[in-house]
């Protein structure tokens, strides 16, 4: 990391693309600064009047100010040209040269698997996100779980990584040291607490005008080896996610829902048409991304013999007295719950492998 690679960033006319298009001309950003008028113009095709900014080096002066704010705050710049950089990041086409990082820069280069969503997360989404990133945690080595920090799925699955023991990177669309929302600040503590990463394209001096959220969401994309969305209805910034990592030739991959549950309309479109494969489980994950993990025990975390159930889920399970199979209007009777606690128990049991469901809408214990 240079000077000159924040510089760049910071200098007036000179944007994502064009940084990228000068790095590819010139290398390294140190280069870039060195080159005369007629290199950036004719040989790099850049207009005059930006040429000119870099001739007359614009953005150091606010260079210096971010190195001084970076040091304060405990921040590391790492631009791309920079060992460190995350490789998968590197390799999308519009990647940011410098990023913003606090924790563990290490994080960001491991086994990255997103997991998206929805900001009105149902039970349900909360049930499988929880059980899609344990059961990851428990099969992949080596694992991140990344997201936004937004409310919703992206809270939930960095809070599923922090229960189940591995890094969870948070990509923000604010400068740091600060974090968007406010309210999980505690979350991104823990976040730090534990071996995982905060990080921004967005220097501190950066206009916050509520509009990185979308560009947020290519970094998220392009950090992973594979997006996940849990929740979705027909619009929202982790469809955006979604079609940032097809773009970019990364697996996308979606967890169904009901098809009268708005919460899941954008992801069952999406397995619809063909733009994301059906998950339901960890191991349905790990041969979407054809991870090989062998089967080295000093490498695989221990999986506990029987599913880890909660104490709603086991009085559920315990309604199953034989071998038979039971109707979900049984269960009902038997259990006391109402059709929408039933349901997401249901879930819960059917991920967790306890439970497995039938024609004609009954279930069967395994």
């Amino acid at each position: 990391m240079t000077i000159e690679d924040i510089a760049l960033q910071m200098t007036p006319g000179i944007g994502i693309k064009g940084a990228v298009h000068l790095l590819e001309q010139f290398g390294d950003a140190r280069s870039i600064f060195a080159a005369t008028s007629r290199e950036l113009t004719d040989d790099a095709e850049l207009r005059p009047e930006a040429a000119q900014q870099i001739l007359r080096r614009k953005g150091f002066s606010a260079a210096e100010k971010e190195l001084d704010h970076c040091r304060r705050n405990g921040i590391t710049a790492i631009a791309s040209t920079d060992a460190e950089y995350p490789p998968l990041l590197r390799e999308i086409p519009d990647y940011p040269h410098v990023i913003y990082v606090r924790g563990s820069i290490g994080a960001l280069s491991a086994r990255c698997i997103s997991v998206v969503g929805t900001r009105e997360a149902t039970p349900y989404g909360q049930t499988v996100c929880n059980r899609l990133v344990s059961g990851l945690a428990e099969r992949v080595p080596g694992l991140s779980i990344v997201s936004g920090l937004a409310f919703g799925i992206d809270v939930a699955a960095h809070r599923a990584a922090l229960a189940a023991g591995v890094p969870t990177v948070a990509v923000v669309a604010n400068p740091l040291p600060a974090v968007t929302p406010a309210q999980h600040t505690d979350v991104a503590r823990d976040i730090l607490a534990h071996g995982g990463a905060l990080v921004t394209e967005l220097h501190s001096q950066s206009k916050q005008n509520g509009n990185f959220y979308l560009a947020r969401n290519r970094i998220i994309a392009g950090l992973s080896a594979g997006c996940i969305v849990v929740e979705s209805p027909d619009t929202g910034g982790s469809l955006f996610t979604a079609h940032c990592a097809d773009a970019y030739d990364r697996t996308v991959m979606a967890v169904p829902g009901r098809i009268t549950d708005r919460a899941s309309a954008g992801t069952n479109h999406l397995i619809r048409n063909r733009k994301a494969q059906l998950v339901l489980t960890a191991d349905d994950v790990v041969r979407e991304l054809m991870w090989d993990l062998g089967e080295n025990p000093a490498t695989l975390r221990t999986k506990p013999p029987t599913p880890e159930l909660t104490p709603d889920e086991a009085g559920l399970l315990g309604c199953f007295r034989t071998d038979d199979p039971l109707s979900v209007e049984t269960l009902g009777e038997l259990s006391g719950l109402n059709p929408g606690e039933l349901a997401t128990l249901l879930v819960g049991l059917e991920l967790a492998g306890a439970v497995r469901q039938l024609p004609g809408n009954r279930y069967m214990k395994l």
